[in-house]
């Protein structure tokens, strides 16, 4: 089915979003939130409606919703401001509010069922995105669960300080913890450009740590370490690891989005890549980039 509102149009069975013959590239999420307001526009929909179509019924933080909602809004050139076709109506929910009409597709649609990475639009976010994992507990004793889990929270809350990365809440890393899925199908689920995870092992008095940052799109590792300590308070240990962690992982973030910003043609840069090739420059303090 075809939904044409204003001068786009949001094809369902190809899983596109289009502007006149312009493609938009949107992120699968933000696709099915924007498709689920439309085929409901007649009614106000809830939050709880949108955490059961959206994420399978899995809580997702308010800050994740409301970023699903600003990149809806932002695709179809509306605003929080503005609210021209995507309302929020306070303690209510959210309602598309423009007029739509309905055409049937100009040609066969594929056949339904979750999309495939080949039939999806790219998945490119607007800011770098990041789902840390649950640790995985090696140690053979399930009782060590509780240090590895530690070591997951501790390092969502730090990174979810930096203003520049959108962080996965914990409720929904945790809704794969022992999931034998694949890291490209939980970052389409989620949502995210990057997956941090690791394993945890104890012996003895000493406890080995390692993570891997994986950039979901190829599937390589930008960047992995481990770390070995002894085991004397358990919080001072895990604060250190997880500065340890953080510290190196943001960085690696921020320069794989600047080699992602200078790969892109100058006619598709947004504000945000502009600016990442602005630090390009700044950091290299050489005469020529001043």
């Amino acid at each position: 089915m075809e939904y044409w509102f204003e001068d786009y149009v949001l094809d369902s069975g190809r899983r596109e979003l289009r502007r006149g013959t312009k493609l938009i590239a949107v992120e699968p999420q933000v696709f099915d939130l924007l498709s689920f307001l439309i085929t409901h526009r007649d009614r106000v929909v809830s939050k709880d409606d949108l955490m059961a179509a959206i994420w399978n019924g899995r809580i997702v933080s308010e800050s994740t919703l409301t970023s699903r909602i600003n990149a809806a809004r932002a695709a179809v050139g509306d605003s929080g401001e503005a609210q021209r076709l995507i309302r929020t109506l306070r303690g209510k929910g959210f309602r598309f509010a423009g007029a739509v009409s309905e055409a049937e597709q100009s040609s066969p649609a594929p056949p339904a069922g979750p999309a495939s990475p080949s039939s999806s639009p790219s998945l490119i976010c607007d800011q770098p995105s990041i789902a840390v994992l649950p640790f995985i507990n090696m140690s053979g004793d399930p009782a060590q669960d509780y240090f590895a889990d530690g070591m997951t929270e501790e390092i969502i809350t730090a990174l979810a300080r930096f203003k520049s990365l959108f962080v996965i809440a914990r409720n929904s890393s945790f809704a794969y913890r022992g999931s034998a899925a694949d890291i490209k199908q939980i970052a389409r689920e989620l949502g995210v450009r990057y997956v941090l995870e690791g394993s945890v092992r104890n012996s003895g008095d000493r406890v080995r740590i390692t993570g891997q940052l994986i950039v979901t799109e190829t599937g390589a590792h930008i960047w992995a370490n481990r770390f070995e300590r002894r085991l004397a308070d358990i919080f001072d240990l895990q604060d250190e690891i997880t500065e340890n962690i953080v510290g190196a992982v943001e960085p690696q973030i921020l320069s794989a989005e600047m080699r992602r910003a200078r790969g892109k043609r100058p006619d598709s840069l947004a504000a945000y890549d502009c600016v990442l090739r602005a630090y390009q420059h700044l950091f290299n303090l050489s005469l020529a980039d001043q």
